[in-house]
C-alpha cells in the first residue's frame, strides 16, 4: 500500500517555484490534502499567483470542524492539514512553516517539507541535483535558512 502524505499549501507553492512538481507526482507517495489548502491555491490563482492543484494531489474533506484551539495558534491551512492527518489515521504531512511542524510533531505526525520532497526526487533518481531547484526557488522568494540548506546539499552530496 502506497504511503499518503497530506500535504499544506506553501510546499505546493514552494515546489511550483521550483518547477519541480511533476517529479514530485512520481514519488511512492499518495498526496492529499484538505479543501481547505484547495481554497487557499485556488484563491492565489485568481489573485495572480503562479500556483495550481497539481493533478496527483487528492481533495479530501474533512468531516468535523477544526479545532478552535488549533486555530487559535496555526492557520486554516496548517489547523485542516493536520485535522485531516489525525482524521484518516496519515502518519506524514507536508508543511514548511515551523510553528505547523512543531504543532504536528506534537500529536505524533512525521513531517516533511518541501526540501524532503526534493531529496527524496534525488535519491530516487527523478532528478539529478537539487541544488538547481533551491536556486529557482530563492530567486522566486521562497525563503530557507543557509545552513539548513548546506547541511540539506552535503546529506545529499552535492
Amino acid at each position: 500500500m502506497t504511503e499518503r502524505i497530506v500535504t499544506n499549501t506553501s510546499p505546493l507553492l514552494a515546489l511550483t517555484k521550483m518547477r519541480i512538481l511533476d517529479a514530485v507526482g512520481k514519488l511512492p507517495f499518495e498526496f492529499v490534502c484538505p479543501a481547505e489548502v484547495e481554497t487557499e491555491i485556488l484563491v492565489g490563482a485568481n489573485q495572480g499567483y503562479d500556483v495550481k492543484i497539481p493533478v496527483w494531489l487528492h481533495i479530501l474533506p474533512l468531516s468535523s470542524a477544526l479545532s478552535p484551539l488549533a486555530m487559535a495558534s496555526l492557520d486554516v491551512g496548517e489547523a485542516a492539514v493536520i485535522g485531516l492527518a489525525l482524521e484518516q489515521n496519515i502518519k506524514m504531512v507536508c508543511i514548511d512553516e515551523l510553528k505547523g511542524r512543531r504543532a504536528a510533531l506534537a500529536v505524533g505526525l512525521k513531517v516533511v517539507g518541501s526540501l524532503g520532497l526534493l531529496g527524496k526526487a534525488k535519491t530516487l533518481g527523478l532528478i539529478a541535483e537539487a541544488k538547481p531547484f533551491i536556486e529557482k526557488a530563492i530567486l522566486a522568494g521562497i525563503y530557507y535558512d543557509e545552513s539548513l540548506i548546506g547541511n540539506f546539499l552535503k546529506s545529499l552530496g552535492e
